[in-house]
């Protein structure tokens, strides 16, 4: 009953920390964070079942923390305000080609990082950039400008 306990209880804290440490897909960490994290796995570990190496020690935390992950799950299909605490909700942080910099700063994102998202899709200014929202799994989604203006005769089909 204790390794159960002890399982539930580092769960929770590891949610606390992935919730505090920020939006990072697996593709974006650093070396530095993907080896913390295969740490913190291995730390946990011989937190929950002090150092016991039994299979049925293995078996209730693995099956204690799929049992709260699907939990998770189920609360968030079932009560969709919950959504906001487990995962998170998108939030803009350019609107009208101007990066919100207190909201950058928020989420720990740096002006570079965007910039760097948004050559991957091809934008190359801020003034390009209508809306830009950074999703709950860390990546950022832009919304362009309708193209008008000096770049109608490149499209002459277009009216």
């Amino acid at each position: 009953m204790e390794i159960i306990v002890r399982a539930a209880v580092l769960f929770l804290f590891l949610w606390v920390v992935t919730r505090i440490v920020g939006r990072s897909t697996v593709g974006e960490l650093s070396t530095f964070q993907l080896i913390l994290y295969i740490a913190m796995g291995d730390l946990i570990q011989q937190g929950v079942t002090q150092q016991d190496y039994s299979v049925t020690a293995a078996v209730l935390t693995v099956g204690v923390f799929a049992l709260l992950t699907m939990g998770l799950s189920w609360i968030n299909s079932r009560f969709p305000r919950m959504r906001g605490i487990t995962h998170g909700i998108p939030v803009i942080i350019v609107r009208d080609g101007v990066p919100d910099l207190h909201r950058l700063r928020t989420e720990r994102m740096s002006l570079d990082d965007l910039m760097s998202s948004a050559r991957q899709k091809g934008i190359r200014r801020f003034d390009e950039i209508e809306l830009a929202v950074l999703e709950t799994n860390g990546r950022v989604s832009f919304f362009t400008r309708a193209e008008g203006g000096a770049d109608e005769s490149a499209h002459p089909d277009i009216i």
